[in-house]
């Protein structure tokens, strides 16, 4: 039955990226012909309520599953299927009133960023679920503090994404013995999810995006004091917490922990290949190499896509199959990337209003000053996907620099982008780390909360999380972070 269903979800995960590729090869070849870009549109405020409807749904039912599980709601919010169905509901408003307006361009653009989004997340989760660190440490303070400091430098190279699947499954496996362990997940989805990955484009998709807009590469290492200062305040503070709850563990759930130490031990190390087939494939194939290669319209325009979904069918089919122990011992399933996949093409398609009312007005709201840019940029990436949030703010900043180049200087290497050097740092930091502020700020947010789920951890729901967590501990760092670096 359990391999049944792994196929069977196998064929669903696979068929939403293939008929979306398909969907929108025609839409991206007319695209092509008319220009890709396209002015804001003057929508009512009354648009965004979809979206908004969607959060407060995904909210209400994660509240109601976490604290009545029994209750009918709760059972109909565990099945993956109901979620899609409510998320395409709430799409439905927002294709009726871009069709009677005759705009698909926002919806086409935000379409492929969710299909670039979707199966960048599917690659290497299935990848990263056929390695396997074998072993249990001693669930100390210090052992999970190391977890979360190796995380943050290690999303930079293989991404938010692939650290957090690589990493979460042995933290919880370690912390398994233990009682009082909701708060490390949590902290995991703030350090390893999100704020870790800042230091290079590949390490989250906001930088990304703004590494195929004319971001020098390593231009983002510049963040590095601002990403240090966060992170030691994080894992200070995750210390501090985890010894508090460590001591109040039983004499018994230590002594099992101890009983149970198995130093770490890699398998399935072979992924590794297919895992660097995907950054090398994030690196190389961009717009602009597209263009050049002549490919950059018709099928191959997603070539970049294609060759990730090659590489996950390599993990799942060559290298650690669904039987693979790795896999096994993993407790791999296809659950959580299906919730991140069922309720993020609603949120892809609902948020469109939104971010077109944005781009409309942003210019309105004042936003002048380096402080500000994190703050606006890091709200709204907190419940819009920060990567087109990223964007917006960019192009928002672009403009005040373009009316007022005395006043907002850009540096040489940023003089292609008519970017001042401030500006950057600000919307780049809000992005990525306010990204953490709730399960729907970053893609690998839902998916370590799923996973956590899974094995059994009791993860605060979505209101819980952001009044418990969120905002008592991240909002303090990032004033911090502001009052230091921004003003």
């Amino acid at each position: 039955m359990a391999g049944k269903k792994f196929f069977y979800s196998t064929i669903i995960i696979i068929g939403i990226v293939t008929i979306m590729a398909f969907l929108l090869t025609p839409v991206a070849q007319a695209a092509n012909e008319q220009g890709n870009s396209h002015a804001a549109l003057e929508l009512p405020i009354w648009s965004i309520i979809p979206f908004v409807g969607l959060l407060l749904t995904i909210g209400v039912m994660s509240f109601i599953a976490a604290n009545y599980s029994h209750s009918h709601l709760a059972h109909l919010w565990e099945n993956n299927r109901n979620k899609f169905i409510i998320a395409i509901l709430w799409s439905i408003p927002v294709i009726i009133l871009l069709s009677t307006l005759g705009e698909w361009t926002p919806l086409r653009h935000s379409l492929e960023d969710y299909f670039s989004f979707i199966t960048l997340l599917f690659a290497l989760f299935v990848i990263s679920g056929g390695i396997y660190l074998e072993g249990d440490l001693k669930a100390t303070p210090w052992v999970n503090v190391g977890f979360l400091a190796i995380g943050s430098v290690l999303a930079n190279l293989i991404g938010t994404t692939g650290a957090s699947m690589l990493l979460i499954r042995p933290l919880l496996k370690t912390n398994s013995e233990r009682r009082h362990t909701t708060h490390i997940p949590v902290f995991f989805i703030f350090t390893v999810s999100n704020i870790g990955g800042c230091l290079l484009p590949i390490g989250d998709p906001p930088l990304f995006l703004g590494y195929l807009k004319g971001v020098p590469f390593f231009w983002t290492l510049n963040l590095v004091v601002e990403w240090f200062t966060a992170i030691v305040l994080m894992l200070v503070i995750f210390w501090a917490w985890d010894t508090w709850r460590y001591k109040a563990e039983t004499d018994y759930a230590l002594k099992l922990d101890q009983m149970l130490y198995q130093p770490l031990k890699l398998k399935g190390g072979l992924n590794f290949l297919w895992l660097i087939g995907v950054l090398l494939a994030v690196i190389f194939i961009t717009p602009n190499n597209l263009a050049v290669w002549g490919l950059d319209s018709g099928p191959l325009k997603f070539l970049r896509e294609y060759i990730m979904l090659g590489m996950a069918a390599a993990s799942l089919f060559l290298t650690s199959p669904l039987s693979a122990e790795t896999r096994q011992k993993n407790n791999f399933t296809f659950a959580p990337i299906l919730e991140v996949a069922y309720l993020f093409i609603g949120i892809f398609v609902a948020m469109v209003p939104a971010l077109e009312i944005l781009k409309a007005k942003g210019a309105e709201f004042g936003i002048t000053e380096p402080w500000q840019f994190f703050w606006a940029t890091g709200s709204l990436s907190s419940v819009l996907d920060n990567a087109p949030t990223y964007l917006t703010f960019l192009s928002l900043a672009q403009g005040l620099v373009a009316t007022n180049p005395a006043a907002y200087p850009a540096p040489p290497d940023l003089a292609h982008l008519g970017m001042s050097a401030e500006f950057l740092a600000a919307i780049s930091l809000g992005a990525v780390f306010m990204g953490a502020n709730t399960y729907i700020g970053n893609g690998p947010n839902f998916m370590v909360k799923a996973i956590a789920d899974e094995w059994g951890y009791k993860m605060p729901d979505f209101f819980t999380y952001i009044l418990k967590y969120s905002l008592p501990i991240l909002i303090p760092v990032f004033i911090v972070i502001t009052l230091i670096y921004l003003i």
